[in-house]
């Protein structure tokens, strides 16, 4: 037997309105960014696709037993290819260039779609720092107002939260961390 509270917590909650509109607003950034593609982004979009699948993969098993076996075995079929089978070796060198290419293209509409999410995703952080700190000076601002002490001065921590961030250091700062030691 279950108790009514495990019962409750098994029941789909309702989503909030905020979230709502925030997957509103992912899905259709993913819609702008799926609209603008060309015919030649979908065409690589699908083949770049198809060529990371299982299919593609049988579908190769398949041919190259087929052409092994059409050009060793003595199966009443001309061996147009024979050992060591260079025509099938140029074909699937021209495939990996295109296939290589097809695949490039649309590993660089993955990473512009990353970069634009990452831009929005750093433009919200610096936002939310900026509103952060507006919010603790609002309530240092209120306790002062009110007359309550808390040990503000006595929190170096809270001070340098509630006074604002410098991005442009912060980012110059990083890159000097981050820069490689010769």
């Amino acid at each position: 037997m279950t108790s009514p509270s495990s019962e409750l917590a098994r029941q789909p909650q309702p989503t909030p309105k905020t979230v709502t509109e925030n997957i509103r607003s992912v899905l259709d950034m993913q819609a702008a960014l799926e609209h603008r593609r060309t015919l030649v982004d979908r065409i690589a979009d699908l083949i770049g696709g198809f060529s990371g699948s299982m299919n593609f993969v049988f579908i190769h098993l398949v041919w190259f037993t087929a052409w092994f076996l059409i050009n060793t075995l003595p199966l009443g079929v001309k061996h147009f290819d024979p050992y060591p089978f260079i025509l099938l070796a140029m074909v699937v060198s021209v495939e990996g260039v295109l296939l290589s290419t097809f695949v490039l293209m649309k590993q660089n509409r993955m990473q512009y779609r990353a970069d634009i999410r990452e831009q929005l995703d750093l433009q919200v952080n610096l936002l939310a720092e900026k509103e952060v700190t507006k919010t603790l000076q609002l309530l240092r601002a209120i306790c002062e107002k009110l007359e309550i002490s808390p040990d503000v001065d006595q929190d170096p921590e809270l001070q340098e939260m509630a006074s604002t961030t410098s991005v442009d250091l912060l980012a110059q700062r990083i890159q000097t961390d981050l820069e490689p030691k010769s």
